[in-house]
């Protein structure tokens, strides 16, 4: 991807663009513009510049914990587990969703980032985990928008920057791993997470991040890689996985990275691609609305196991007569 001649082009020409509208969507918040990058002079090997002190293990490591805490099976009642409901924005669930923030200089491992969570889900029970990665070059500001909307459905996220926006799949997949392992020692938030029911979503670099942490650690239940772009074969993967493909992408195309990360998946799969999406399409809450309710689903379904959201996906739901999407497929789910 890296030396692919359009790549460099759209990133260039994007940078501006992408800044801008992140500052329309999310005033609040700041976004250090990119300047002068010399992508072409890059290899994949040198992109990485941070040492790391928590390594993701070599091997997927098979469960020791032999307690694990299911939700409360009426902690979310079914009343309110709708489309319209999934569909909504920020963090219009059910919980009311506070924030934490982590910075740069106390993160191990990662570099900073935030740390979302429920205030009123005490009759839930432990509840499930999940780190959230950005893409090459990009910033926790593009992913950020997962953070409430998967806290106020009752789970504890942390949405992080990466030691470097240059970082490769590979760190970012051991960045991951820290950040969750952040938030499970996190003084506010540990005590409410079970170890063993966690999560990743990634979006382009950091999706590819997210497929091989899957292969590396058993706690991880589920994930979402976005756009997903990697290099390198990461292995068996066989955690369930909620593909989210962009049908314009000329930065990691489908034909070259979705499509066969997607068809070498061996578990519970589901794959959604955007109509006329570019690769910057579940980025920055541009189609918020649209995944919120599949991301949503796919996470409590397999992080919870918790079948009351079935129905919205697979075999139940039938994505594929939206005007918004271009592709739907399934396997091994629903």
């Amino acid at each position: 991807m890296l030396n692919n001649a359009i790549y460099i082009r759209l990133i260039a020409a994007t940078g501006a663009l992408i800044v801008s509208m992140h500052v329309a969507a999310v005033a609040s918040e700041q976004v250090t513009p990119i300047k002068n990058l010399s992508i072409e002079k890059l290899s994949i090997n040198e992109l990485s510049t941070a040492t790391l002190a928590t390594k993701v293990p070599a091997t997927k490591i098979p469960l020791t914990t032999t307690t694990s805490a299911s939700p409360t099976s009426n902690c979310i009642p079914d009343s309110v587990i709708t489309a319209a409901e999934l569909s909504a924005t920020r963090d219009n669930g059910p919980f009311t969703v506070a924030t934490k923030s982590v910075p740069r200089q106390l993160a191990n491992g990662f570099g900073g980032g935030t740390i979302h969570y429920p205030t009123n889900a005490g009759d839930c029970g432990l509840l499930g985990g999940i780190a959230v990665i950005p893409g090459y070059v990009s910033y926790e500001a593009s992913i950020k928008w997962w953070g409430p909307r998967l806290a106020s459905w009752g789970f504890v996220v942390i949405t992080i920057d990466t030691n470097s926006i240059y970082d490769d799949p590979d760190s970012r997949a051991t960045q991951l791993s820290a950040a969750l392992d952040h938030i499970l020692s996190d003084s506010t938030v540990g005590a409410q997470i079970d170890s063993t029911r966690l999560g990743a979503i990634g979006w382009s670099m950091g999706g590819g991040g997210a497929l091989q942490l899957a292969t590396k650690r058993s706690d991880v239940r589920a994930i979402i890689p976005q756009t997903p772009y990697h290099d390198k074969d990461y292995g068996n993967m066989d955690t369930p996985a909620l593909f989210i493909t962009c049908q314009n992408d000329r930065i990691a195309s489908n034909k070259k990275y979705s499509s066969p990360f997607y068809n070498n998946a061996a578990g519970a799969k589901m794959k959604i691609e955007i109509k006329n999406g570019s690769h910057f399409c579940p980025s920055y809450r541009f189609n918020e609305i649209l995944l919120s309710k599949p991301g949503i689903a796919w996470m409590h379904r397999y992080i919870n196991d918790d079948t009351r959201f079935d129905k919205f996906l697979c075999n139940n739901e039938n994505y594929g007569s939206s005007p918004r999407i271009s592709a739907y497929d399934y396997k091994d789910c629903g």
